[in-house]
C-alpha cells in the first residue's frame, strides 16, 4: 500500500496506542514518510538561498492572491511534463467546509479557509503531514442576492501573509489578523460598521502586502491600512454602496509604469492608477462590463495595463501624465479568470468558456479553442502553464503562440474547485470545495 494511503491510518492508530512512548515513536515514523520528498525539496530550495536568497524564497512559497507578484509567475521553475501519478504524487488530503479562498504556502505552514455553521474558520496545518495546528473561528454569515445563489454564500477572498502575520477578508467585509505561529488574533477591521454596508456580494478582494502597510477594496472604497494595528492611513476611491458598482470583485497590484510607482485598481466600473502615499487617483479609465462584473486582477505589460471584461472587450490601456489611452482592443471577453503572460503574449480563459491566446504588441487573436470548463486558476514558469478548472481537471499547457498544445491533465477531484491553485517550489496545491489537497512534484 503507497504511504500516502497508510497515513491516515497510521497517525489515527497512534493517537490511541498506548504506552506514551509508543505513540510519539510511530507518529514520528510517520510523519518521516510523509516528509521526505518535500524535505528534499526545501533542502534544495536552502541551498539555492545561499547563492540567491529571494529567488529561492519566492519559489517555494505562495504568500498571496497569485502568487508572489499577484502575476501568477514563478521564475525558473521546471516542471515535469506529465501530470500524472509518477510526475505528480498525492501528499495529503484534509476535509474541509465550503471556500472560494486560495490556499497559502510558506516554508512550515498551509493556510485555508471555509465557511460553516454560520461562522467563518480559518486553519493552519503542517506542510510537511498535513496536521492542523490551529484554527480560528468568528461569526460570518450572509445571503448573496438571488441571481447569484448558485455560487455560494461562503468566504471568498484569499487571505495574505508576510510570514509572520495572516489577514484574512471575511465575506461581511472584516479584515482579521492573525498569529501565524498561534492563530491568536492580533486586530480587526470591521469595515461594514466603519462604513455603513455589508457588500452584496461579500468581500471579495484579496489584501495587498507593501512594507508595512495592506491595501484592500472594501467598506465601499480603497483603503491603506497599517498592517500592525489596523489603522486605516487613508480611503479613497470610495462609491455609493449600490449593488451594480459597489463592493469589488477584482484585487489591486502594485507596479511601475514610466517610473511612477502605483497601486493598480480595478472597481466595478473603472481602473485607476493610485498614488501610495497619498490616496489620490492619479488617473482613471473606464471599463465597460455587464452588471459591473470587472473581475481581472489588472495585469502590466510593456508600461500598459491589460485587462478584459463580461459584456465589454480586451484592451491594452497606456497611461501617460495623468491620462488614459487604448493601444488597442478587440471583440474578445474574459471573465472570472485572471490571465498569464508569457513573453509579448497573454493567455486567457474566455467569458465563452473558451481558452486563448493574444499578441501583446497588436492584439491579434493568435488562437482560440474549444470550451473547456467555467472557470481556471493558471499559474506559468514561463514555458508552460498550469491551470485548474472548476471540474478539478488539472491542465498542464505549453507555451506556443502558434497553437494550443495541451501536454497532460487529469482529473484530481470530483469536486468542484473554484479556489487558485497554489505552486510552492515542488508543492501543488489544491483548495476543492471540500477538501485541501497537497501533492509533489516528482522531478526527473
Amino acid at each position: 500500500m503507497p504511504i500516502v494511503r497508510l497515513a491516515p491510518f497510521l497517525y489515527s492508530y497512534s493517537k490511541n496506542w498506548p504506552p506514551a512512548r509508543h505513540a510519539e515513536t510511530l507518529e514520528q515514523t510517520m510523519r518521516t514518510l510523509f516528509s521526505f520528498s518535500l524535505r528534499s525539496s526545501l533542502l534544495w530550495a536552502g541551498l539555492l538561498a545561499v547563492v540567491s536568497p529571494g529567488l529561492a524564497a519566492d519559489r517555494d512559497v505562495w504568500l498571496n492572491w497569485r502568487g508572489p507578484n499577484r502575476d501568477s509567475i514563478i521564475q525558473d521553475e521546471a516542471w515535469p511534463d506529465n501530470l500524472d501519478e509518477n510526475h505528480l504524487k498525492l501528499v495529503w488530503s484534509q476535509p474541509f467546509s465550503d471556500s472560494y479562498s486560495g490556499p497559502l504556502v510558506t516554508q512550515v505552514f498551509v493556510f485555508t479557509t471555509e465557511t460553516i455553521d454560520g461562522s467563518e474558520r480559518v486553519t493552519c496545518l503542517d506542510r510537511v503531514s498535513g496536521q492542523v495546528k490551529w484554527s480560528k473561528d468568528w461569526k460570518g454569515s450572509m445571503s448573496v442576492p438571488f441571481f447569484a445563489a448558485r455560487n455560494g454564500s461562503w468566504i471568498r477572498a484569499t487571505p495574505a501573509t508576510d510570514g509572520e502575520t495572516l489577514f484574512v477578508g471575511g465575506i461581511r467585509d472584516v479584515l482579521v489578523a492573525l498569529n501565524c505561529k498561534s492563530g491568536e488574533e492580533l486586530w480587526r477591521l470591521d469595515f461594514a460598521e466603519k462604513f455603513g454596508k455589508v457588500p452584496d456580494f461579500g468581500m471579495v478582494c484579496s489584501p495587498l502586502i507593501d512594507g508595512e502597510f495592506l491595501y484592500v477594496q472594501a467598506g465601499k472604497g480603497l483603503h491603506k491600512i497599517n498592517k500592525k494595528n489596523g489603522e486605516i492611513v487613508w480611503s479613497s476611491l470610495g462609491d455609493k454602496g449600490d449593488i451594480m458598482s459597489s463592493g469589488a470583485f477584482s484585487s489591486p497590484v502594485i507596479a511601475t509604469l514610466h517610473g511612477k510607482r502605483q497601486l493598480l485598481v480595478q472597481t466595478r466600473t473603472y481602473l485607476a492608477g493610485v498614488d501610495l502615499e497619498s490616496g489620490s487617483p492619479l488617473w482613471k479609465h473606464e471599463v465597460a462590463a455587464f452588471r459591473g462584473m470587472n473581475i481581472l486582477t489588472p495585469t502590466v505589460w510593456d508600461n500598459g495595463i491589460f485587462t478584459s471584461s463580461y459584456g465589454g472587450k480586451s484592451l491594452l490601456l497606456d497611461v501617460s501624465e495623468g491620462s488614459t489611452q487604448t493601444r488597442w482592443d478587440n471583440k474578445l471577453e474574459g471573465y472570472m479568470s485572471s490571465p498569464v503572460v508569457i513573453d509579448h503574449y497573454v493567455y486567457m480563459h474566455l467569458r465563452n468558456k473558451r481558452f486563448a491566446c493574444i499578441d501583446l504588441q497588436t492584439g491579434k487573436e493568435m488562437w482560440i479553442t474549444r470550451p473547456y470548463g467555467e472557470y481556471w486558476s493558471m499559474v506559468t514558469n514561463g514555458k508552460e502553464i498550469l491551470a485548474l478548472d472548476q471540474a478539478g481537471k488539472l491542465r498542464l499547457i505549453a507555451h506556443d503562440p502558434t497553437e494550443f498544445k495541451l501536454l497532460s491533465e487529469r482529473k484530481v477531484t470530483e469536486e468542484e474547485a473554484w479556489a487558485h491553485v497554489a505552486v510552492a517550489g515542488s508543492s501543488v496545491v489544491i483548495r476543492t470545495q471540500k477538501s485541501l489537497q497537497m501533492y509533489n512534484w516528482v522531478k526527473p
